[in-house]
């Protein structure tokens, strides 16, 4: 089968297109035929070498790529949620062999039936972003329904599926992005849009239950000002792992009387059926923002790169995608 593998760490260059054996399933995985793949920032900041928090799992040679829809070719021995022929959609083994890649297997508990409202290619677009903002909010931030949630960073990947998430568990939703953003990220439904960069949030928003850090800034300085926005009681959650809480910062918290979080990506089945649900029932959008053929994997990251992607990146590793 055709995959992408990287044999070296360094820039897209070293994403090479070769031929590899077929992946056998585990007793408890499923061998997924990949008819499309996500394209994330883990993608290349693993292609780079890693960060602190993932270097120590990372071996040579690998295939990247953590987003994942298609369909079940091969059932593990103790598989017994799903058939062969099955349209899924969800994340294969991190950091083991992705879905840069014609064929994968992952733990059948990472993935779901695909939203059935979508393509392979849009449902390529939702596990990992999705997967990290519905962790962020609802297992590490506890969101609920009438409570008030600030996203920083709405326009991206990550934080465009919290805004989304968010207004459809019934929060009142205030999203941060670029000047350029605001409209698109009212549009995702949020009920009010700041400029981050020409308008003071600390000095606007108040009275929050939640925070979620989905920008990709790491900057502890900025986290301390957020802090400010928050209710006693409140929760501050970042998806930036890899960048912990310094002592300015949980010395804010504790004025705040208020909890910080670092909020790991959990691929639970669970979750990816409830967004399956909500996606299928209009109220959560996809947004594509270019699909690229698997030969140009290169090119794809170094739009991810840019940080200016609106939306989501695919790759399109099997033609004549119809929904399924």
């Amino acid at each position: 089968m055709k995959a992408v593998r990287i044999h070296a760490f360094g820039g897209p260059e070293v994403l090479q297109l070769e031929d590899v054996a077929r992946p056998v399933p585990a007793a408890d995985e499923i061998l997924v035929k990949v008819y499309a793949s996500g394209v994330n920032p883990v993608d290349w900041v693993v292609r780079e070498g890693g960060n602190e928090a993932l270097r120590a799992y990372l071996t040579l040679p690998m295939t990247p790529g953590w987003d994942a829809a298609g369909v079940v070719a091969e059932v593990g021995s103790s598989v017994t949620g799903f058939r062969v022929g099955d349209a899924v959609y969800g994340e294969p083994n991190f950091p083991g062999d992705g879905s840069y890649a014609e064929y994968c297997a992952a733990k059948a508990s990472q993935f779901a039936l695909k939203p059935q409202s979508l393509s392979f290619t849009e449902a390529a677009g939702v596990p990992l972003a999705g997967l990290t903002a519905w962790t962020g909010l609802f297992e590490h931030g506890k969101l609920r329904a009438g409570q008030r949630v600030l996203i920083q960073g709405a326009s991206g990947g990550v934080g465009g599926f919290a805004v989304q998430f968010a207004k459809a568990r019934g929060a009142y939703v205030i999203g941060t992005a670029s000047a350029g953003n605001l409209d698109y990220v009212r549009q995702l439904g949020a009920d009010e849009a700041l400029d981050y960069r020409a308008q003071p949030v600390e000095e606007l928003v108040h009275d929050m239950d939640v925070v979620l850090e989905a920008s990709p800034l790491r900057d502890n300085a900025a986290r301390v000002k957020a802090v400010q926005v928050l209710k006693p009681g409140g929760i501050f959650v970042s998806v930036n792992v890899d960048f912990p809480f310094d002592e300015a910062m949980q010395a804010a918290l504790d004025r705040q009387q208020a909890t910080g979080e670092l909020s790991n990506n959990q691929p639970r089945q669970e979750w990816l059926q409830e967004m399956a649900r909500l996606i299928d029932a209009g109220q959560v959008k996809v947004n594509i923002s270019k699909v690229y053929p698997l030969a140009e994997v290169a090119d794809a990251h170094r739009e991810s790169q840019t940080w200016h992607v609106q939306g989501k990146l695919v790759l399109q590793i099997c033609p004549n995608d119809e929904p399924a």
